[in-house]
């Protein structure tokens, strides 16, 4: 039989780690409205286009959270003229993304957004934070999870609308939802699909429109995005892989 002397001694109430009061359980206990959220996703989308002839590349779209904290990554690889970055960091709230800080780089050229009680402008020009205000990163993120948690209901001819916070001023967006349609993707075959189509801006602050489609039997991830900034420049995202964890 082995010696009682190798056994640890036995504990005792001083020696026991302090008791978790309710309070402190309450609050490592994540709120209920975060099940609601994704877990982290990978997007990888077969990038397609024409810009001074025949685009080819790859984009991919991260989501990742930490309790209450989130950030969303859009990375486009085309080469070296056409390579971008787009991303947004905030709070995940029971009334939606709060985005707090909102950077792009495209070729070399970077830029950004600060969103607090108000919205600092790359120009360092400070205006109004609106209600429920998104960023260019953000905002595929968050009108899935409002599609998916029923909020918004698409219907073929009604539109959404909702500000969105870009490094040169913040605007109103109209998105129509055009119809459903079929998407054939590389990998997933085809896919039906919500198309949505934004109206141009009044006073657009640059020439890229973005053309969503969102599919509600994959939670309604953006599973098509079409970017163009005129009749022969576009870009055009096609989902590869859908990744999560």
């Amino acid at each position: 039989m082995a010696s009682d002397a190798s056994a640890p001694p036995a504990s005792s109430a001083s020696d026991a780690p302090p008791a978790t009061s309710p309070s402190e359980a309450a609050s490592s206990t994540p709120p209920a409205f975060l099940a609601s959220w994704p877990t982290d996703t990978r997007l990888r989308y077969r990038l397609g286009g024409n810009y001074r002839g025949e685009l080819h590349g790859n984009a991919q779209v991260l989501w990742q959270r930490e309790g209450t904290r989130y950030q969303a990554v859009i990375q486009l690889d085309v080469g070296f003229l056409l390579s971008s970055r787009f991303s947004s960091q905030g709070e995940i709230t029971e009334a939606g993304l709060r985005p707090e800080v909102y950077e792009e780089q495209i070729r070399k050229k970077r830029r950004g957004v600060r969103l607090g009680e108000d919205v600092r402008l790359d120009n360092g020009n400070r205006v109004p934070r609106p209600q429920d205000v998104q960023d260019a990163a953000s905002q595929f993120v968050e009108l899935g999870h409002r599609f998916a948690t029923g909020q918004v209901r698409l219907e073929p001819g009604g539109q959404i609308n909702f500000w969105l916070a870009r490094p040169g001023g913040v605007d109103e967006w109209t998105y129509d939802v055009v119809g459903e349609d079929t998407v054939y993707l590389p990998r997933l075959g085809p896919v039906q699909a919500v198309h949505l189509k934004p109206r141009p801006l009044a006073r657009p602050r640059g020439p890229i429109m973005a053309e969503i489609w969102f599919a509600p039997s994959l939670q309604y991830l953006p599973i098509r995005i079409l970017l163009t900034s005129g009749p022969d420049t576009y870009v055009d995202l096609m989902v590869e892989t859908v990744e999560q964890k």
